[in-house]
């Protein structure tokens, strides 16, 4: 028995939404529907981390004060982050609550539509919601699988650029705090793996080619969403932070 087999209550609730649905629009139509519904459900939680980002940049100098008062004290150095962030009410893991959050509903996605079932039978101009790109035949077939592989490399575009920024400015950032620093201070080292971040952004397009058309519908219309979601957050040039990032 699967480990997700667990999930199987939500799944029956998730199929009954989508069936329902279904029985007003297209199939596939439903899955979009469905999924921008839980989006707009999640969507106070995103507005609550982007309003966390931005009350860390607004403390990052405090921060980097902090770092060079305490560099040698590793403990004290927590202990005066945790008050500062407890006295001017910021969490600093607000934003990673909604890619958590997106978790669960992701589980259930994915064990509905890796799971055989009636809604799988049904077609996306032709194409059977449950087939995979390795059972495509035919130029309609492929065209279909193009189109959405596309998209979803057009997403990853955007969020590659858009992490590549981050990274730059949070590179920025700590050369000035370094410059801000002692001349004998060293200059900290890059943390491992972080060149690689950006790069995690086409990672749907990956698992794409690993799930039927129904999930595949449901990657893109969860990434246009939180690309936009993000774009629109974040217009005051605020940096994403990385966990949304992978949102």
């Amino acid at each position: 028995m699967s480990v997700l087999a667990v999930l199987d209550p939500a799944v029956a609730v998730a199929h009954a939404v989508v069936a329902a649905v279904a029985h007003l629009v297209p199939t596939a139509l439903a899955i979009v529907l469905f999924t921008v519904a839980v989006r707009l459900a999640l969507h106070p939680l995103a507005r609550a981390a982007a309003r966390g980002e931005r009350a860390r940049a607004r403390l990052a100098p405090k921060v980097a004060a902090l770092q060079r008062k305490h560099r040698d004290r590793p403990e004290r150095l927590r202990e005066a982050l945790a008050e500062m962030y407890r006295k001017e009410q910021v969490s600093p893991f607000a934003g990673c609550l909604p890619v958590l959050v997106q978790i669960p509903f992701f589980s259930v996605m994915y064990r509905l539509f890796t799971t055989p079932n009636d809604l799988l039978d049904h077609t996306l101009f032709g194409v059977p919601l449950g087939l995979h790109v390795t059972g495509a035949q035919g130029a309609g077939q492929w065209a279909v699988f193009g189109v959405l592989f596309a998209g979803l490399a057009a997403v990853g575009v955007v969020n590659f650029r858009r992490a590549r920024r981050t990274a730059a400015a949070a590179a920025a950032a700590a050369a000035t705090a370094a410059t801000a620093a002692t001349a004998a201070t060293a200059q900290p080292a890059p943390q491992p793996g972080a060149g690689l971040l950006p790069y995690l952004s086409f990672g749907s397009v990956l698992f794409a080619a690993l799930v039927p058309v129904a999930a595949v519908l449901y990657l893109l219309t969860t990434g246009v969403w939180s690309a936009a979601e993000r774009a629109w957050l974040y217009r005051d040039g605020t940096p994403v932070p990385a966990a949304a990032m992978m949102g």
